[in-house]
């Protein structure tokens, strides 16, 4: 690299030409768009394009937003989208950042989610969902393999995720608590001299230089914004209570959803086993295996993993609002988009100017490094309910003093699902294989299965 390209590198974003409005519109536009393959390829895509190609953020300040969003419950590539939008152009820049991240996959997801209430049923569909559920089983469990290969670091991790496991598997606690009792352990643990976070190299300090005025922190600015975003937050939430009245589907969406923007630490995968639980057994909003369905949807979109939760909110909102099934299903899908995302906005606009602050607590690192390890926990249990829903047609349970144990009826095992599950894991964990790809395939050889067999 030539000294004339080190100094470009090392110029300060204030410095540097901001983009117009328009421009980082339709660049965020195409970020939508293309964001496909999970929270890592979205961030590496973000980096390329805002980093390496436009030159819009440098490298500290784009790491710096990374961490910030790494904290914080919610998807954190959506909030990266949010705070570089709004490190551009203040809060209409995020807006725009944040919803254009969103709303393509939201989009799509509600689209899919009507066509599966309208033609589900038919045998082509049949089988083609079929081959996705078992193909979303291993996808899961490459997703587990990576999330524990960077958090279980140490044997307080390794038992930490196995005590959030028993939790949530077999003593059917809440996963807000298992996470808060996280937190707590491990912040507890850092203040007593133990170190829980791993070692690794250091961001290199931030250079001094002047940024935006609505970057800086600011009191004032910190309660409006606060108190704007909490009514944008809660007087829906309000409304929707008042109106419908607390048991309509509607309602019960928007607290559900809400607390589970408040407590998504760890990415989508943390959560699906406690939303699948809750939306299944306490709500009724849809089947077991539908939650598969969903998820392998959700792979297949651009934008968020979360989004998943859209197909949820539209099954409910389609079979229980008591309107026609679309526009009830739209109507929930509209809801739980709502409150599972107005949510993030609010961390950032609130948060970001105090980013610093927040990064270099070190007690909340070590918290946070405890809540990931849990996160390890709670993704094998979603691993292992996934398993039973997807290879046995029947699954009871049984008490055994505290813990309720799963107990799968071993004639109604499913050899196909197993077969293509397994295919499907080899392909991805062993060969590293395109996980498109493999989702399509997957789906291909479960309708071919289904034609044939049924």
């Amino acid at each position: 690299m030539t000294s004339t390209e080190d100094a470009a590198a090392n110029v300060p974003t204030a410095s540097r030409a901001t983009p117009s409005f328009a421009e980082a519109t339709r660049v965020f536009a195409k970020i939508g768009l293309l964001s496909f393959g999970g929270p890592a390829g979205q961030i590496a895509l973000m980096h390329r394009i805002l980093v390496d190609e436009k030159r819009w953020l440098d490298e500290p300040r784009f790491l710096h937003a990374l961490n910030y969003c790494m904290l914080l419950p919610g998807p954190e590539a959506m909030q990266l989208a949010t705070y570089a939008g709004w490190l551009l152009h203040g809060v209409r820049g995020g807006l725009v950042a944040g919803l254009l991240f969103v709303l393509p996959g939201a989009v799509v997801i509600t689209a899919l989610s009507a066509i599966y209430m309208t033609v589900g049923h038919m045998e082509l569909v049949q089988g083609l969902l079929f081959g996705l559920k078992a193909a979303v089983l291993a996808v899961v469990l490459e997703a587990l393999i990576k999330v524990s290969k960077r958090a279980l670091r140490g044997g307080f991790m390794v038992a930490l995720a196995i005590a959030a496991f028993i939790a949530i598997a077999f003593l059917k606690l809440p996963f807000p608590l298992i996470i808060a009792v996280a937190a707590l352990c491990g912040a507890l643990l850092h203040l007593s001299g133990y170190s829980t976070t791993a070692s690794g190299p250091e961001l290199r300090p931030e250079p001094t230089y002047e940024m935006p005025e609505w970057t800086k922190p600011n009191a004032r600015r910190f309660f409006s914004t606060l108190a704007v975003w909490l009514a944008i937050w809660f007087l829906p939430l309000l409304l929707l209570h008042a109106a419908l009245g607390n048991g309509n589907v509607f309602a019960t969406e928007a607290n559900f959803f809400s607390k589970m923007a408040a407590v998504t630490f760890g990415g989508a995968y943390a959560v699906l086993a406690y939303v699948a639980q809750q939306a299944v057994e306490v709500y009724g909003w849809l089947k077991p295996d539908e939650m598969l369905t969903g998820l392998g949807l959700a792979e297949t979109t651009p934008g968020p993993l979360i989004l998943v939760l859209v197909f949820v909110g539209f099954l409910g909102g389609a079979r229980l609002s008591g309107l026609e099934p679309l526009i009830g299903g739209i109507a929930g899908a509209a809801v739980t988009l709502w409150f599972t995302f107005v949510p993030c906005f609010l961390w950032i606009f609130v948060g970001a100017p105090y980013v610093e602050t927040v990064r270099n607590v070190r007690w909340l690192a070590s918290a946070l490094s405890a809540v990931t390890a849990a996160v390890v926990g709670i993704i094998a249990n979603l691993a292992v309910w996934f398993a039973l829903h997807v290879l046995f047609a029947t699954v009871g349970e049984l008490a055994f003093g505290p813990f309720l144990l799963p107990v799968p009826d071993w004639a109604s095992f499913d050899g196909a699902s197993a077969l293509i599950a397994i295919a499907a894991g080899v392909a991805l964990i062993r060969y590293n294989a395109n996980m498109i790809a493999v989702l399509v395939v997957a789906a291909l050889a479960g309708m071919a299965w289904w034609l044939t067999v049924f």
